[in-house]
């Protein structure tokens, strides 16, 4: 389990950005933290992964204090991190990046396993360098296959999985979540507003203006969100 305890983080110029957020990301289970552009989801996905340390507050993973941990440190002990703005990774293939991600050699059956699941064809990419031959959207479905080819975490961390995913492999992405939550006992967080993905979680946690706004089961929070949004779109 991931938990954030009444975390804080101020930018450097003295900005809050998180203030005194507290939450749980039970093993098991997929939580979905959703809310307003520019309400700090994405810096919870920070927080969590280690790439920004909190201000004040702790992260414990299994209960253990992880605060300290920069990112590299974390993945060692099992926190994957897909970024929302997918990165290069020059002199590397495919094939080579996902069996790097997985700590093992991959056959053609799971390679076209893990990148169907993105809506990749194996064939046409199991050989390509990952570099600026690919565009940003394939970048992004190989980075986010990486996460689902590390079979020993204890944590996935998705930032806006959607984010440059066409329709159809946006589909094949859901199914992919629905898969993790059955088949592993792993902790899924994702940052996303997309219902569809809403749809699939099974805790939603709603951030606002740096803190929690709301929390819940699905079955609770995701009727009360749908019930805003129409409410927002009618005409006074």
């Amino acid at each position: 389990m991931l938990e954030l305890d009444h975390v804080r983080w101020t930018l450097p110029e003295g900005e809050p950005i998180i203030k005194g957020v507290s939450l749980r990301v039970p093993a098991g289970k997929l939580t979905v933290v959703t809310g307003p552009n520019g309400g700090g989801k994405t810096s919870i996905a920070k927080l969590a992964a280690g790439l920004i340390q909190p201000t004040e507050g702790r992260i414990l993973l299994d209960g253990t204090d992880i605060t300290g941990w920069d990112m590299t440190e974390r993945a060692r002990h099992g926190i994957a991190y897909a970024f929302q703005q997918p990165v290069h990774f020059k002199g590397l293939t495919v094939r080579e990046l996902l069996e790097t991600a997985a700590e093992e050699s991959l056959d053609e059956g799971k390679l076209c396993g893990i990148l169907g699941k993105v809506g990749l064809c194996t064939r046409e990419y199991i050989d390509r360098p990952v570099d600026s031959s690919l565009s940003g959207g394939e970048i992004k479905r190989i980075e986010i296959a990486t996460v689902l080819a590390r079979k020993q975490a204890k944590v996935l961390v998705f930032d806006e999985p959607e984010a440059g995913i066409d329709l159809w492999s946006f589909s094949s992405l859901v199914e992919a979540f629905r898969d993790l939550k059955a088949e592993r006992d792993s902790a899924l967080l994702i940052i996303s507003h997309q219902e569809r993905i809403l749809e699939v979680a099974d805790e939603i946690v709603v951030i606002a203006d740096g803190k929690v706004r709301v929390a819940g089961s699905r079955e609770i929070i995701l009727p009360r969100l749908l019930d805003e949004e129409k409410q927002s779109r009618c005409p006074i």
